[in-house]
């Protein structure tokens, strides 16, 4: 089956440092690919690479095609017909993503009146509904108000009502629950998972506890690069990147309580554009060896000299 997002050697570059080295992604519709990894590892930049959103500076080459059409390298023009048409995406933060100085409901009318032929009156009536959609109560109420007037989980679901009112085909979603409490990240996962089902997902984030909730397969990068790839099954219980893992063992298990301080990732991501020799994670690794230091790893399911084949405890 043809995947919808079908992404091939995206690389974004800035000033000839590469921040972004070679991402290979595919998503079907209906189905969820979460890309995780610490800040730094390039994920928020693929994303925005995609929809022309990268910085000015940024140079991005490679190929993404959404359903046949080709996103890289499209005047801006013909992205924005793309934007909240065919793709939206929704950003981690909703206080500075919306309109401080607009009413909620004329923020998400302004999505209908650029992709719909609906009348003013009617693009507020479809605003209301959409926020409706999305769990917020008393909506006709609430599209009179402005952002600052709304909770942070509130603010999050008008963004997802915005990025839902072109009906798009593709659905980034940035680290959309990081700035919210454990409750209303639930809610906002569920209504994610309910609202999408026909839709492509790009689900970003850091926390791979988020992971088990909302993905059907799991790209982990690191330092730009995708260095595994999966269901969200078999990267959950068995990892083969030393990454993977690492970032597995970070997370608290509830049922299995740790003695003492959780087990942390030592050293750091390298910065954005750093000359690399060998495998980028070997700095901090305990399996690396002299062909670590000297010859970066194939790509494939898991870009690594000494993969994991045990099954964790």
């Amino acid at each position: 089956m043809t995947e919808l997002l079908e992404i091939h050697d995206l690389r974004v570059a800035f000033g000839g440092r590469e921040a972004v080295r070679g991402v290979e992604l595919t998503v079907g519709r209906g189905k969820t690919l979460a890309v995780v990894g610490e800040s730094g590892c390039g994920k928020s930049l693929t994303a925005l690479a995609l929809l022309g959103l990268a910085p000015p500076a940024a140079h991005v080459s490679g190929s993404a095609t959404l359903g046949g059409t080709e996103l890289i390298g499209r005047a801006d023009r013909e992205l924005r017909r793309l934007r909240g048409k065919r793709a939206a995406m929704i950003f981690q933060d909703p206080m500075s993503s919306l309109n401080p100085t607009t009413r909620i409901g004329t923020q998400i009318a302004e999505v209908l009146a650029i992709h719909t032929s609906l009348g003013r009156r009617e693009r507020l009536r479809r605003a209301v509904e959409l926020m409706e959609s999305v769990g917020i109560t008393d909506a006709a109420r609430r599209a009179k108000q402005m952002p600052h007037e709304l909770s942070g989980g509130m603010r999050q679901r008008v963004m997802i009502s915005i990025a839902l009112a072109g009906s798009p085909e593709l659905l980034i979603a940035d680290e959309p629950t990081t700035a919210l409490d454990v409750t209303v990240q639930a809610q906002v996962l569920a209504l994610l998972r309910e609202r999408t089902r026909d839709t492509a997902l790009l689900f970003i984030t850091h926390d791979m506890g988020v992971v088990a909730e909302i993905a059907d397969r799991v790209a982990v990068m690191y330092a730009g690069r995708v260095v595994e790839t999966g269901t969200v099954r078999a990267i959950l219980e068995t990892p083969r990147h030393p990454y993977t893992a690492a970032l597995l063992r970070s997370v608290p298990d509830p049922d299995r309580p740790v003695a003492g301080e959780l087990p942390t990732i030592p050293g750091q991501v390298p910065a954005v554009g750093a000359k690399i020799e060998g495998c980028p994670f070997r700095p901090r690794c305990g399996h690396a060896d002299d062909t670590c230091h000297t010859t970066p790893p194939l790509t494939g399911g898991v870009a690594c000299w000494h993969p994991r084949t045990e099954v964790p405890a």
